[in-house]
């Protein structure tokens, strides 16, 4: 069973390759680019040795409105992408990401905070 909800305009860019692990539930906001060879994984296991293989964790992915998330980059459980942001391509995110932020690598760093958009 697929444990998704998405808003409007959802864009794959591609469509190729990638793949939603949705055990912990993923929201996907309105008018989020998703480029291919994306990985969104609800699912992992402890660090202990002793504790690996013995079960899983779940934690939701929540992705808000107008994001942008570049290609083959992977989302971790628990992890919430504010609005307005862009994911680098290839970028690990273990992390919360702050609405109208960019974030790049395998080690999140914020990079710079954009301006929130005029009002219409």
């Amino acid at each position: 069973m697929f444990h998704a909800q998405r808003g409007g305009n959802l864009r794959p860019l591609g469509r190729r390759g990638c793949q939603f692990l949705d055990f912990g539930g993923i929201t996907i906001g309105d008018r989020v680019l998703i480029g291919p060879g994306v990985t969104l994984s609800t699912a992992g296991h402890p660090v202990e040795v002793d504790e690996r293989f013995g079960f899983i964790t779940y934690a939701p992915i929540v992705i808000g409105d107008d994001v942008w998330i570049g290609a083959a980059a992977t989302i971790t459980p628990g992890v919430t992408i504010g609005h307005g942001s862009v994911v680098g391509a290839g970028a690990v995110v273990a992390k919360d990401v702050p609405p109208l932020s960019v974030v790049t690598a395998t080690s999140i760093v914020e990079r710079k905070r954009l301006r929130p958009p005029s009002p219409s």
